[in-house]
């Protein structure tokens, strides 16, 4: 079968297309043939050896699978052979067989658009647990960083759905501010200018935000930390600002009656497994019946995973990068 692999870190030219023998499922495991998969940013951290955390080699990118379940490993309860799944956490993940734990896939209709489902994987059920962990209640105002990217432009649409009463969302351009209003924001700020903080404390007439959600950090973590009001959560899910860096502040900076809270999707699914399932079935029916929309914004072949990693580090995409064997 192909398989997308790495020998070193480095630029994408270093993802090469090779030849490898079929895995093999273990217990508890699922066989899937795939037929998209969705491109994740950390996977170019890991890729380039900028993620705050170890990336051994060789290497080969994991990701969100969409795909049909070929054979199941001994003992492995969950979708039955020939079930179309999407799997999140899956290692080695650009490839034509993959193989998968059972508990990290859902079923997903047949006549579900296989690029639209790969958001079934990590990234919908990622937005879902992030809004868990902020308890958004019911006319909150909430900062969301990233607004555009292939969480972000989830997490917006969910937290509205979720009654919050204002959503304001970031990004790295101003050319992506029209999409983000689309997708539920009432404002756009852009992150990378200096007085972004300033413009949304303009925004909320001096009062901040109940909720921020992070998953940039880097720069934007203090001055996000600093715009909370009182009682104020933000959520810190990811680092696709930090270079390698983690952000660090004085415990000082909680006086203010804030909250910092870590998620993480497999966190989220090990603790409330039961309100993780609920999630994940919720999560198939609003994007099935377009409640919740996915954007696409590129699909490729599998062959050019490389030229996926630079659309992705270029920062210009609007929702998923998606990888067609």
């Amino acid at each position: 079968m192909r398989l997308i692999s790495y020998q070193e870190h480095g630029s994408p030219d270093v993802l090469r297309l090779t030849d490898a023998p079929a895995p093999v499922p273990g217990p508890g495991q699922l066989l899937l043939r795939t037929e998209a998969i969705g491109v994740n940013f950390i996977e170019t951290q890991l890729r380039g050896n900028t993620a705050p955390f170890p990336s051994p080699l060789p290497g080969a990118p994991g990701g969100d699978v969409v795909g049909r379940v070929e054979a199941a490993g001994p003992d492995t309860e969950g979708p039955a052979v020939g079930a179309r799944v999407a799997a999140y956490g899956v290692n080695a993940a650009y490839a034509d067989l993959v193989v998968v734990d059972a508990d990290r896939t859902v079923v997903v209709p047949d006549d579900l658009d296989a690029a639209t489902a790969t958001a079934l994987g990590s990234t919908a059920q990622t937005a879902w647990s992030v809004l868990e962990a902020g308890r958004i209640a019911k006319g909150d105002t909430v900062l969301v960083h990233a607004a555009a990217g292939a969480v972000g432009h989830l997490v917006t649409q969910l937290a509205r759905l979720r009654g919050a009463g204002r959503v304001i969302g970031t990004v790295g351009s101003p050319a992506k501010a029209d999409f983000v209003r689309a997708h539920g924001a009432d404002e756009v700020v852009d992150y990378r200018q200096a007085d972004w903080a300033d413009r949304v404390r303009e925004l909320t007439g001096g009062q901040g935000v109940d909720v921020v959600l992070d998953s940039v950090e880097g720069a934007v973590f203090k001055d996000g930390l600093r715009l909370l009001r009182p009682y104020g959560r933000l959520v810190y899910y990811g680092f696709a600002g930090a270079e390698g860096q983690v952000a660090s502040v004085a415990m000082t900076e909680l006086l203010g009656l804030t909250y910092v809270v870590g998620s993480s999707l497999d966190a989220w699914a090990k603790v409330d497994p039961a309100r993780t399932a609920e999630a994940r079935a919720e999560l198939v029916r609003l994007v099935t019946a377009g409640e919740l929309k996915v954007a696409v914004h590129t699909t490729l072949p599998l062959a050019e995973a490389a030229e996926a990693h630079r659309v992705i580090e270029g920062r210009g995409q609007l929702g998923r990068v998606v990888l067609l064997p």
